[in-house]
């Protein structure tokens, strides 16, 4: 399956912003059933000084402000040929070890919501993949999934808390249980195509677990799959903040306004 991505986001300002720094995690790369065909990324208002590939093996873009800026806008366009490998993306590559993987982080801290969740789980499940489904179905059963009531800061344990979040709040909750029950576990930032539409208001989130001998292997809590050939996958990391698209800082006291748009659509 060959699919066409538009990805434009923009950054408002209230005041002229006098220095402006942003980290881009935008370019994806050719993986197991995954093959980048072209890939474009264009800056207004701002300029590419430095490409890098980070210790997750992401393709990091630093982008600097236009002295005094009112917006910045990053156009992405490409094409990325998939395979339906149903989310094996295979063994372990990258500068970081699996044992990394298995750190706990501030957004995915497992404390008692998180321990309550996986009770039982070993005992129900003696083999890892139905394990982890099963452990996906539970955040599904006990975190609906609601817009506007959890942000970027959202811990797992809050999720649970709370009751409901979006599929950033259901990868933390997952990477959370995984990691309490001994697996390496990762964040992945990436491309859904939907069904029903091709205009989207954010991009999609999902998580991997490490199981022996197959090695990587993808779970999408949100909706309740292994990723297939409609995904594709742009950075990975411990939580969001390691794979977030896009991150930076700014001097200025003025407020800015985000709008994002995505397009995703088989080619």
């Amino acid at each position: 399956m060959r699919l066409k991505i538009l990805h434009t986001t923009t950054y408002n300002f209230d005041q002229p912003v006098s220095y402006g720094l942003q980290q881009l995690r935008l370019i994806p790369k050719s993986r197991a059933g995954q093959q980048v065909v072209r890939w474009d990324m264009q800056i207004e208002g701002g300029t590419a000084e430095v490409e890098f590939n980070d210790h997750n093996q992401n393709r990091v873009s630093l982008i600097a402000f236009s002295p005094m800026a009112t917006s910045i806008v990053v156009h992405c366009t490409g094409e990325v040929e998939n395979a339906d490998v149903s989310g094996v993306i295979g063994k372990h590559g990258g500068f970081a070890p699996l044992w990394f993987f298995q750190r706990s982080t501030d957004l995915t801290h497992a404390g008692v919501n998180v321990r309550r969740l996986i009770k039982g789980l070993r005992d129900t499940e003696s083999e890892d993949l139905p394990r982890l489904h099963a452990l996906s179905e539970r955040i599904r059963d006990g975190v609906s999934y609601e817009i506007g009531q959890t942000g970027a800061e959202t811990t797992a344990e809050e999720a649970i808390e709370i009751g409901c979040g979006v599929c950033q709040d259901h990868a933390h909750i997952f990477l959370a249980g995984a990691r309490a029950m001994g697996y390496p576990a990762r964040y992945v930032s990436g491309y859904l195509m939907m069904d029903d539409r091709v205009h989207q208001d954010a991009s999609h989130a999902w998580a991997e677990v490490y199981v022996e001998p197959i090695g990587w292997v993808g779970f999408d809590i949100s909706n309740g799959i292994s990723p297939d050939g409609r995904y594709v996958r742009v950075a990975t990391g411990l939580d969001y903040h390691e794979a977030a698209p896009v991150s930076g800082l700014r001097f200025g006291s003025g407020k800015e306004r985000l709008s994002v748009d995505i397009q995703v659509q088989q080619q």
